[in-house]
């Protein structure tokens, strides 16, 4: 049971992480840590993408629902099973592909026009 509840664990991190590549320019416009792992991050999946690798994530989540069960069904909860759907999502890889480069560039774009600063707000370092 252990290696089932770690497994939804790491959908949900997994699903998390994908929330934050698809939104984190809006939050990295105003924070440098913020901004450098989501370029980070931008990049590994534009890498993975062209080379047609899976992210690390995947494999550690397979590996504990095989660890757990080594027929790997799904028999657990509703939402895993559903979030599960949402980051495993089937469509062919050049469509994933055309996504990430999409995604990059719009985060490029935020990047590149930072927000407009407030009367009596410091100006954010980036």
């Amino acid at each position: 049971m252990f290696y089932k509840i770690i497994a939804d664990i790491v959908v949900l991190l997994h699903f998390l992480w994908i929330i934050f590549l698809v939104f984190g320019a809006l939050i990295g416009r105003r924070h440098k840590v913020v901004k450098v792992l989501h370029i980070l991050g931008m990049g590994f999946a534009i890498i993975i993408q062209i080379f047609g690798w899976y992210c690390p994530l995947t494999y550690l989540e397979v590996w504990l629902r095989r660890t757990y069960d080594p027929l790997h069904g799904y028999a657990g909860s509703f939402i895993i099973n559903y979030v599960q759907k949402l980051v495993y999502i089937e469509l062919p890889g050049n469509t994933i592909l055309l996504a990430t480069i999409f995604l990059v560039l719009g985060s490029a774009f935020i990047y590149m026009y930072p927000p407009p600063v407030r009367s009596g707000e410091k100006t954010p370092r980036i």
